[in-house]
């Protein structure tokens, strides 16, 4: 235990860049419809701009602080690193984004700037920015006294203007406008032809930008060139006691928009002076807050790339599947009591669990509703039933996140929104985020009440839940929603002692349970007996529970992890980590859910819940992990589960080198799991249908025929 730091972990930051490049290897991956591979540039950048925020922004504060050390040696060889991979990454985007477009031209899409422009287009676009642009902006003069820290808007791209007069030279600001005005303009077509033209909002700006500067400065040339600025996403909040959370919360956004720049990427062909002015004016001095780059920075919005032509250059939909035991049942709760059900988004229908809410926002048994919230679509049908439920006299509890990060301004805006309604909001522990994605439902029945419940991966969001994969569990066992209602209590009374059977709660048990389970399976390798653990994160970066998965590889644990993004794990090393494979899926949806199976001396105990494995997750979060019981349920998450290690066309092998190599394939089939999956669970609700069909579709039928919807397969 005494070696060097990077013979037993992998810098988390360093592994983030390794998951970024897998991202931007779906662009170069030419099995990918064209369109879905310039989407995945958008993915790339916007996945940049936040490791800036966050990451980047976290190592520069610890070089900061940690003053003259040999800490701050460790930071500043770390920061050296990331910046020598960040221009790697930077270098193999800027080659393939070219490719892209020679391949878009083929299949007669263009996406042309303002030099390639048609007489008739030119024109065109004239009359478009007087009539439709103009109005929305407003450039911003630079001069000795302009403090542009304070007043660019993080992420956005601008276009920097020198206005050449003689020997006289003027600096103007323009931001290009993200809202009201779409990112990309399709051309009209010029009589009959058969050919698309698409034009970026910068390059309609630069086409007019005469236009914009004429009627009030004399200049002889005009020179533009773009450039982004990137913020410290971190930031104070205030524990003055005479304030509230939201109060502190809407403080902390506003010091979040003045914070130092951590990046600034701009257009490589950029003059000295002009590239000068801007260091100055940004109080940028260190080399690695500075990244060249090509003509264009907020690739971010390519993730919304258009498609103006054949279905072909996209992903063929996977159409969302409904559950069939939801169908089955007049009411939801009816479904749920009947036996537990797991869905898989966004393979099946999300609307499942938003129709629950609806259902319960009238049911006359229904009498409160708790729910966490973390991220929430911005048009939510969720946050509108919760404030039907209140007008229905319901009581409703929102237990609402306000440090979400990036999302915290829409969560201050629905907290003001349901407490207007009467919905009785919380926002959790002041020292503990509350991450968990849990509903509870309580409802009258036989006087007395019965408590439904949710416990999931993903959240409450509707948008997202259309392309993350996700695990939701509903359940009427009595045992697991009690505990579930608990986690609600100590949300509101911190301080309470309770004790969990089933559930594993971050920061309250997680570590030790998590601990107990692989002790286990290295109880039984040691004594030659089968131990195995396959885990799904987002993310595996805790020394800890690392070096206990060491320990249990070396007693002959068979370790096999599907890790989407950081991974400090160092796999496959002799002596260390002989028996733990690692892999990542990427691909068409964003994998997001958390399981955990353990052999446990063949009883497979399996585990879905929020939290991944990462120091903030086990001890400083409020997370919800729950067993799953229903031996159907647990058939069929372990079945996806295979599926997804036996992916070879999507899977990448995590090593020590991080050269995020292909799963091989050698003499098998091809497995692609996420279609995989679809078509599995497609067949899994037909047979389940067919079964149903037998039987009478009122509740009352449907609970005397409990027998026959046991004998359903176990595997579809």
């Amino acid at each position: 235990m005494n070696e060097p730091r990077h013979h037993r972990f992998i810098d988390k930051e360093l592994s983030w860049l390794s998951f970024n490049e897998r991202v931007l290897q779906e662009a170069y991956d030419t099995s990918v419809p064209l369109i879905e591979r310039v989407r995945f540039l958008g993915i790339f950048s916007s996945n940049m701009d936040e490791f800036f925020q966050v990451r980047v922004a976290a190592v520069r504060r610890a070089i900061l602080v940690s003053g003259i050390s040999s800490k701050q040696l460790e930071y500043q060889s770390l920061m050296a690193k990331i910046q020598a991979k960040v221009l790697d990454l930077q270098e193999k985007f800027d080659q393939i984004y070219p490719v892209l477009m020679k391949e878009l031209a083929r299949c007669n899409i263009f996406l042309i700037n303002e030099t390639q422009l048609s007489e008739f287009h030119s024109a065109w676009l004239k009359k478009y920015f007087k009539n439709q642009l103009k109005r929305h902006i407003a450039p911003h003069i630079i001069n000795e006294d302009s403090d542009l820290v304070q007043h660019l808007v993080d992420g956005t791209t601008y276009l920097v203007a020198s206005l050449q007069n003689g020997e006289n030279k003027e600096y103007a600001l323009i931001e290009v406008p993200n809202k009201n005005v779409p990112r990309f303009l399709e051309l009209p077509t010029e009589k009959t032809s058969k050919i698309k033209h698409l034009i970026l909002l910068d390059n309609i700006i630069r086409h007019c930008i005469d236009d914009l500067f004429r009627p009030f400065f004399e200049f002889d040339t005009i020179n533009v060139f773009s450039m982004k600025m990137t913020r410290d996403a971190d930031y104070n909040i205030s524990n003055e006691l005479e304030q509230t959370t939201l109060e502190r919360m809407t403080k902390g956004i506003k010091k979040r928009l003045k914070a130092q720049p951590v990046r600034l990427v701009y257009d490589r062909n950029m003059s000295d002076d002009m590239l000068e002015m801007l260091k100055s004016h940004l109080h940028i001095s260190s080399t690695e807050c500075l990244v060249p780059g090509g003509r264009y920075h907020s690739f971010k919005d390519f993730m919304d790339f258009p498609n103006p032509s054949r279905k072909k250059l996209v992903n063929e939909k996977l159409h969302p599947i409904d559950s069939s035991q939801f169908l089955a049942f007049d009411n939801s709760f009816d479904a749920i009591r009947h036996k537990d059900i797991m869905l898989n988004y966004p393979y099946h229908k999300f609307s499942h669990f938003t129709e629950l809410v609806r259902q319960a926002a009238y049911d006359p048994a229904v009498k409160f509703i708790k729910i966490n919230l973390y991220r929430v679509a911005k048009k939510s049908h969720i946050m509108q039933s919760l404030i039907d439920a209140v007008k229905n006299g319901k009581r409703v509890t929102a237990v609402i996140e306000l440090r979400a990060r990036f999302d915290e301004e829409s969560n201050i805006n629905w907290t003001r929104r349901l407490a207007e309604a009467g919905v009785k909001v919380h926002h959790g522990i002041p020292s503990l985020k509350v991450h968990s994605k849990l509903c509870l439902i309580g409802r009258k029945e036989e006087n007395k009440t019965q408590y439904y419940c949710h416990i999931g991966s993903g959240n409450f969001n509707e948008g997202t839940a259309r392309f993350y994969t996700d695990f939701s569990l509903f359940s009427a066992n009595q045992d697991i929603a009690g505990e579930v209602k608990q986690v609600f209590d100590l949300i509101e009374r911190p301080y309470r002692k309770d004790e969990f059977n089933h559930l594993i709660v971050s920061p309250y048990n997680s570590r030790n349970k998590l601990i107990g389970l692989i002790n286990n399976e290295i109880e039984q390798a040691k004594q030659n007996k089968p131990a195995s653990i396959q885990l799904k994160l987002n993310n595996l970066v805790d020394d800890i529970m690392i070096n206990k998965l060491y320990e249990a590889s070396q007693a002959g644990v068979k370790i096999t992890m599907l890790i989407r993004g950081m991974c400090s794990l160092i796999p496959q090393v002799p002596g260390q980590s002989d028996n733990i494979k690692v892999f990542s899926i990427i691909d068409r949806y964003l994998e997001h859910s958390r399981v955990m199976l353990f052999h446990a001396s063949g009883e497979q105990k399996l585990f879905i819940g929020s939290s991944d494995w990462m120091t903030r997750n086990i001890d400083e979060r409020i997370e919800v992990t729950t067993p799953v019981y229903d031996k159907q349920l647990k058939q069929m998450v372990i079945a996806i589960l295979s599926l997804q290690f036996k992916d070879n066309t999507k899977s990448r092998v995590i090593n020590q080198q991080q050269d995020n190599r292909y799963h091989p394939r050698g003499n098998k089939r091809k497995l692609r799991s996420q279609v995989a999956i679809h078509q599995y669970l497609n067949g899994y609700e037909k047979k389940v249908t067919s079964a149903l069909a037998a039987i009478s579709n009122t509740t009352t039928h449907c609970l005397n025929n409990n027998k026959k919807l046991q004998e359903l397969p176990q595997e579809a």
